[in-house]
C-alpha cells in the first residue's frame, strides 16, 4: 500500500497523509499563533508600557483607565526599602488591629478596598507587609501613604504578563504626570530611585 492509498475506493487520503497535512495545518496554527500573540503584546519594537515611580503622583487612573479589568498595574513592595514599621501608612486594616487593639484613624480614606494588602508580624514591633497582586487594582491608595509619610516601598508597576502592551496605552494617554512610558522589554521594571533611561 502506498501513501495515497487507503484499499477503499475513491478515498485517495492515508493515514501517514493526513498525518502530514494535520502536522502542516498545526504548525502553520502555532506559526500564527505566537506571531498573533507577538502581535497583541506589541513586543516586535521592543518596548512596553512601564511607570517611572518616581515620576508617578498616585492619580488613581491606572486603575479606572485600563483597557482590562482588573487593570494590569499592580501595587509592588520594594523591600528592601521598607521600615517593617507597626503603624504603616500604606497598610490600614478596618476596625482594630487584632495584634495591638489600637484603632487606625484615618484608615476609611486610605483603606485598600480589596484587602490586597497583608501583614505579618516578625518582632517587636516590626511587621512584613506584602500584596497580593491577584486581588490588587492598582488603586494607589496604599502607594500614597507609603510615598506621602514612609519610605516610599510601595509603587505601581505594569505587570506584563497581563498587559496587552496596547500600540497606545490609555493609561499613558491620562497620565497628567506623564509617568507612563515605553521602556525597553529588556528592561521592563523600572525600581523607585534608580536612574531610568529617558
Amino acid at each position: 500500500m502506498n501513501d495515497n492509498d487507503t484499499g477503499s475506493a475513491g478515498d485517495t487520503t492515508t493515514r501517514r497523509g493526513l498525518l502530514k497535512k494535520g502536522g502542516l495545518a498545526a504548525g502553520l496554527a502555532a506559526v500564527g499563533g505566537v506571531t498573533a500573540a507577538a502581535g497583541l503584546r506589541g513586543r516586535r519594537d521592543g518596548y512596553v508600557w512601564q511607570i517611572d515611580p518616581d515620576v508617578c503622583i498616585q492619580c488613581q487612573n491606572c486603575a479606572t483607565e485600563c483597557v482590562l479589568e482588573p487593570s494590569a498595574v499592580k501595587c509592588v513592595h520594594n523591600t528592601a526599602l521598607c521600615g517593617y514599621c507597626d503603624l504603616c501608612f500604606g497598610y490600614f486594616a478596618p476596625g482594630f488591629e487584632p495584634e495591638t487593639g489600637v484603632e487606625q484613624p484615618g484608615a476609611e480614606s486610605q483603606l485598600c478596598p480589596v484587602g490586597a494588602i497583608g501583614r505579618k508580624w516578625i518582632e517587636g514591633p516590626h511587621y512584613e507587609y506584602s500584596i497580593d497582586s491577584d486581588l490588587c487594582i492598582g488603586c494607589a491608595k496604599c502607594v500614597v501613604g507609603c510615598t506621602n509619610f514612609g519610605n516610599g516601598s510601595l509603587f505601581l508597576q505594569v505587570m506584563h504578563d497581563r498587559c496587552l502592551n496596547c500600540n497606545e496605552c490609555s493609561i499613558a494617554a491620562s497620565c497628567p504626570s506623564g509617568a507612563v512610558r515605553r521602556v525597553p522589554a529588556d528592561r521592563p521594571y523600572l525600581l523607585k530611585g534608580e536612574d531610568h533611561p529617558a
